[in-house]
């Protein structure tokens, strides 16, 4: 896993959450939380770039819909630093369902639906780390190359 250990996770502010100007919000939960971000970017991603970053949902009958949510507007991307980051920032952004995540939760606070849940967080070390390779260059991380 090399820089990817299990003190790394993978975040995304989803379209909606951009869309609604909920970026800072978010950002300043996720400080309050005590993760450090150590890489972040706006972006748009491709129909391409979308296939490839969810390509374990590839058979499932959701597939081209995700792919035209994901694309449909602006995302923010962030790697983010904690001990235990995986488990610590599912707990932060709460169940996929934002009527059923807990209080405090970023699903609940912004989210609206099962699709349009505000943010996407890495539900495994090992997912987080190819997320990350996906999304990253090695030297955007502002804890590596001297940095």
């Amino acid at each position: 896993m090399g820089v990817f250990m299990n003190n790394k996770t993978f975040c995304i502010i989803k379209p909606d959450a951009v869309k609604k100007g909920y970026i800072g919000d978010i950002i300043k939960m996720i400080i309050e939380a005590d993760f450090e971000i150590v890489a972040m970017k706006m972006t748009k991603l491709s129909r391409e770039e979308a296939s490839v970053f969810y390509a374990v949902h590839k058979e499932k009958f959701f597939f081209e819909e995700l792919l035209e949510y994901i694309t449909s507007g602006p995302i923010v991307v962030l790697a983010l630093k904690k001990d235990d980051a995986v488990e610590n920032f599912r707990a932060l952004i709460g169940a996929t369902d934002p009527t059923a995540a807990a209080e405090g939760t970023i699903r609940k606070r912004f989210g609206e639906s099962k699709s349009y849940n505000a943010v996407h967080g890495s539900d495994s070390d090992e997912n987080a780390a190819i997320e990350l390779s996906i999304m990253f260059e090695h030297c955007d991380f502002m804890d590596c190359c001297g940095m």
